[in-house]
């Protein structure tokens, strides 16, 4: 596979000391209320930014407590998005997507929601174990953040906000080049993929005993 850079792409915003991904989205968040933000906006926002910015900017939302549409507007990119780190590949989306947007003041609300613990995180992260963000394993954690955006789309209880909070933990550890918390991150996508999975089954046992005792059949 061809080098398309993604390894230095996924550190390189952190290459400055003073670089703040809080600091970055409240700057995008401001304007009027009735302005609406692209998708493509925050992508031209962010194009210089690392993938683990991206991902993480567009995986946070749907792990809130948010309005069905706002989650929807984010989880297609987050597809792609993890896709392409799962390649390799520089960020890149179809204006189909790009077209997408929100109002600013919903936008916001999210980030004024996230900051306290972005915050939080962007003290203790660290440079370490830095190998865990290098190749062949950040592939690794490109198809596990693949999996867990394809799970979101699926109409399944806590089948959004676990998988998202696990590839918002591993994109901020893509971000600071903290491989403890990618490790986390990982752990915590096998975590909901295994409670997501769980919840399916538990669904499907209470479909067929609820259908087994209207028609008295046995499965």
């Amino acid at each position: 596979m061809a080098d398309t850079g993604t390894e230095h792409d996924h550190g390189e915003d952190h290459a400055g000391a003073d670089f703040r991904l809080s600091a970055v989205l409240a700057d995008i968040a401001k304007g009027s209320d009735e302005d609406r933000i692209s998708i493509g906006d925050l992508l031209a926002a962010l194009k210089r930014r690392a993938l683990g910015a991206l991902i993480f900017i567009f995986a946070v939302p749907v792990a809130l407590p948010l309005p069905p549409g706002v989650s929807t507007v984010f989880g297609a990119p987050l597809l792609f998005l993890s896709a392409q780190l799962m390649l390799g590949m520089k960020p890149w989306l179809p204006a189909l997507i790009t077209n997408r947007s929100l109002k600013r003041g919903e936008f916001r609300k999210i980030i004024t929601t996230v900051s306290p613990w972005l915050h939080r995180a962007e003290s203790v992260m660290r440079p370490r174990l830095s190998f865990v963000g290098q190749r062949p394993f950040v592939y690794l954690l490109g198809l596990m953040c693949l999996i867990l955006s394809i799970v979101l789309f699926l109409p399944i209880p806590l089948g959004n906000m676990l998988p998202a909070l696990a590839v918002s933990i591993i994109s901020l550890g893509l971000l600071a080049r903290d491989g403890l918390w990618m490790l986390i991150g990982l752990a915590a996508g096998i975590l909901a993929i295994v409670v997501v999975w769980g919840v399916v089954w538990a669904m499907i046992f209470a479909a067929l005993f609820v259908v087994g005792n209207v028609f008295g059949l046995t499965f």
